[in-house]
């Protein structure tokens, strides 16, 4: 059976930089329409030519070689020609591809914000359209608004759609821009804009996930007909976001209900790249990818529960959905006080330690883990620490080198203005090959500053953690009052864009970090000798 082509429209660069937060520079957008381009994305929307400097800038080269590179702007104004609107003119003079209008679909719309009649509103919308193609770019037009618009005024909802193709667009892009269509709503309405004479060869969705429906409404739209999905990297995007492309792609490529109808350019290879995508544009954007992602995340196929793991260890089916290789994920079963011996035993072959089930030492860890959790340790969010503490236990860690003690004050104090001034400084004593090295730092508070001086001199070992970064630090309370129990983990990264956990657990906030910064150093060294487990590394 013939399979029909389902087209990947990717707006990160536009609908994406509406995120709180998100303000890519040009060299950013490179970056990204790279990635998206290099992974086989059929079309790429670069911005809004003209909007912005840095769009504009954007799009003075064409940026993407196989796909489509799509330039994003307003139909003509009511009243102005095409040949006199500077803004249509900025368009078809840009680098692209193609050209996406926006067109408001809701009368409601046409009136208060365009401040134009109705037949004025489809008169740009055809005119500008027939202008793209005349200048021979592939047209298409997003009917923002349409499902509010479609359920205030059926009638003219349609006649945008309709005016769309037949000026000759390629797509009629269907957007739920408020987010808050129902499934069931997204496809009845597609399926009468079908009947209605727009082909579904010829429609897209454009969902925003205002109720978190975005990827099942691209779904129900797909499902109703259209054949282009819109989205983003990572679900990024204005309010709660876009659909995300990320969850989408391998929905369609891997589940049968899809994947037996459709194909996408997406294939089995590329697809083994969506984990490193994901991972390395969360990277870019400077912040920590989401563990529970759906396909791509740290925890997408981790299981905990001891009863689980062991089904999971004799046929990864009954936990698994898809097997995680096809994304280029991993499965990842978790030690913690809930698990059994086969978590245990799996989590640490995985990480090259082999031990029997009656070797005492496996008793010991086990407990050593249970006593630790039932302190605040949580080393199923901690992998790193988890492997060391198992090498520790049931093998051998090279002694890098010993912290023979730090100190850490606090000092607030009045400036030469009179204005209130905090100061952290932190020294560190450590030893190493038996030499003594003492380091002093000031940071912005005191964790920082532990952290400066912790890895100002490492003496021999001094390159090898130059490139070691703090990517993320989270302080949990475990029981209240001033002398409460603190859990501090810490996400480290290095130039190999390998991210791991650790953590510390004590009443003192700065010992509790001491111990995660301790770990995580000690296990970047392993890591440089190949000694660290690939699963912790993830």
């Amino acid at each position: 059976m013939t399979r029909e082509k389902i087209y990947l429209f990717d707006t990160t660069l536009r609908d994406g930089q509406q995120t709180p937060g998100i303000d890519f520079s040009v060299e950013d957008k490179i970056s990204i329409a790279t990635m998206l381009d290099e992974f086989g994305l059929d079309y790429v929307e670069g911005g809004y030519p003209g909007a912005n400097p840095t769009d504009t800038a954007f799009f003075d080269e064409k940026r993407t070689q196989s796909a489509s590179f799509v330039a994003f702007g307003m139909t003509k104004r009511a009243g102005v020609s095409t040949s006199n609107d500077p803004g249509l003119a900025t368009l078809l003079q840009a680098k692209a591809d193609a050209i996406c209008f926006v067109a408001k679909s809701w009368d409601y719309h046409v009136k208060v914000a365009l401040g134009c009649t109705n037949e004025e509103n489809l008169e740009s919308i055809a005119e500008s359209v027939k202008a793209a193609v005349g200048a021979g770019k592939e047209a298409l037009v997003d009917c923002e608004h349409f499902f509010d618009g479609y359920k205030a005024n059926p009638t003219y909802a349609l006649a945008c759609a309709k005016t769309a193709y037949e000026a000759g667009a390629r797509w009629v892009v269907l957007c739920d821009t408020n987010g808050g269509t129902q499934p069931p709503e997204v496809r009845a309405i597609v399926e009468a804009v079908i009947a209605e004479g727009v082909p579904g060869h010829c429609l897209g969705i454009h969902a925003h996930n205002d109720t978190g429906q975005a990827v099942a409404n691209s779904l129900a739209a797909v499902e109703a007909g259209v054949r282009q999905i819109q989205g983003t990297l990572n679900g990024i995007g204005e309010r709660c976001g876009n659909a995300n492309l990320i969850t989408l792609i391998p929905t369609l490529a891997l589940k049968r209900t899809y994947s037996e109808r459709f194909e996408t350019t997406i294939d089995g290879e590329r697809l083994l790249g969506l984990t490193r995508l994901s991972h390395a544009f969360d990277e870019l954007l400077n912040r920590s990818p989401d563990h529970q992602a759906p396909y791509v995340g740290a925890s997408a196929f981790a299981t905990k529960a001891g009863i689980h793991a062991s089904a999971l260890l004799k046929d990864p089916r009954t936990y698994e959905h898809v097997p995680p290789e096809t994304v280029g994920n991993f499965r990842k079963v978790m030690v913690s006080d809930q698990g059994g011996k086969s978590n245990f035993i799996n989590a640490l072959k995985r990480r090259g330690i082999e031990v029997g089930k009656d070797d005492p030492r496996l008793d010991r860890l086990i407990q050593i883990v249970k006593e630790r959790e039932a302190t605040g340790y949580a080393y199923e969010g901690a992998d790193a620490s988890f492997e060391l503490l198992a090498r520790r236990t049931l093998g051998t860690i090279p002694d890098f080198f010993a912290v023979d003690g730090f100190r850490v004050m606090v000092e607030r104090r009045f400036d030469s203005h009179g204005r209130v001034k905090t100061v952290s400084e932190a020294v560190v004593r450590m030893i190493i090959d038996g030499q003594t090295i003492m380091s002093v730092a000031e940071g912005d508070g005191p964790v920082n500053a532990l952290d400066l001086a912790l890895r100002k001199d490492f003496g021999k070992y001094q390159h090898e953690i130059d490139d070691l970064e703090l990517a993320d630090f989270k302080v949990r309370i475990l029981n209240g009052g001033t002398g409460a129990v603190t859990r501090v983990l810490i996400e480290s990264t290095d130039s190999d864009g390998v991210r791991w956990w650790t953590v510390g657990v004590s009443e003192n906030i700065i010992d509790a970090s001491f111990q995660a910064l301790m770990d995580s150093v000690i296990y970047k060294l392993m890591k440089n000798r190949h000694m660290a487990g690939r699963i912790a590394a993830e």
